[in-house]
C-alpha cells in the first residue's frame, strides 16, 4: 500500500493559504519570505525528495505549479515523477505537456485505489481543499509540516472545523530553529 504524505508550510494558527506570494490569493501572501531564511528550517524539503515517488496536486495547485516548476532547477527532481491531479472539472488537455506522466484521478474513491497499487509515498503539494477532503476521507498517512512564527488570522486552513471523530497523530520527528520555524512530522494512527 502507498503511503500519502501532506507537505507544506504552515502559520502558527493552521492557514496554508497563499505562503508564495499575494498573487496566489491571500493579503498577506508571501509570508514564508518574510522569515528570516535559515538553511537547516528547509532541510525537510530535501529529505522529502528521497521519499517522493509521485506528486499530488487539486486542480488549482497544479495549474499553479506546473507553469513554474516544469522548468524550475529548484524542482527538477520532480519533473519525471509521475503526477495525479485530483478534479473533476480538469480536462485532459489541459494538462502540462513535457512535465513527465500525469494522471487525471476524479474522486476520493481513485485516491484509495492508487493508495492500494505498488509504489512508494506519494506527496500532496499545495492544495489545501483537496488535502482537506482526503483527511476527512482518512486517506492521508503522514503530515510534514513547517510551522511558520506567524498568525494570518483567516485564510485557507489544512484541517477541516467538522465535527468528525477524533484522529489520533504519533510524532516521527520535529526540531525548531532559531528563526522560529518548527518541523513537525506527524504520522497518522489507525
Amino acid at each position: 500500500m502507498r503511503e500519502l504524505v501532506y507537505t507544506g508550510f504552515m502559520s502558527l494558527d493552521g492557514v496554508v493559504d497563499s505562503p508564495g506570494g499575494v498573487s496566489e490569493g491571500h493579503r498577506s501572501g508571501g509570508w514564508v519570505f518574510e522569515t528570516e531564511f535559515v538553511p537547516e528550517a528547509y532541510s525537510l524539503k530535501g529529505e522529502e525528495l528521497a521519499d517522493t515517488t509521485a506528486l499530488m496536486f487539486g486542480r488549482r495547485s497544479y495549474e499553479a505549479f506546473a507553469p513554474v516548476w516544469i522548468d524550475s532547477e529548484d524542482h527538477a527532481a520532480y519533473k519525471d515523477l509521475p503526477k495525479y491531479v485530483v478534479s473533476s472539472t480538469l480536462a485532459d488537455d489541459a494538462l502540462a505537456e513535457g512535465w513527465g506522466p500525469t494522471t487525471i484521478l476524479r474522486s476520493a474513491a481513485d485516491v484509495a485505489a492508487l493508495k492500494r497499487t505498488d509504489g512508494g509515498a506519494v506527496f500532496i503539494h499545495g492544495s489545501a481543499e483537496l488535502a482537506r477532503s482526503l483527511s476527512d476521507a482518512d486517506l492521508i498517512d503522514r503530515y510534514n509540516l513547517l510551522v511558520f512564527p506567524v498568525l494570518l488570522g483567516a485564510g485557507k486552513s489544512l484541517f477541516s472545523r467538522q465535527d468528525r471523530d477524533k484522529r489520533n497523530l504519533r510524532l516521527r520527528d520535529s526540531a525548531a530553529y532559531s528563526n522560529g520555524v518548527a518541523k513537525l512530522v506527524y504520522d497518522v494512527v489507525r
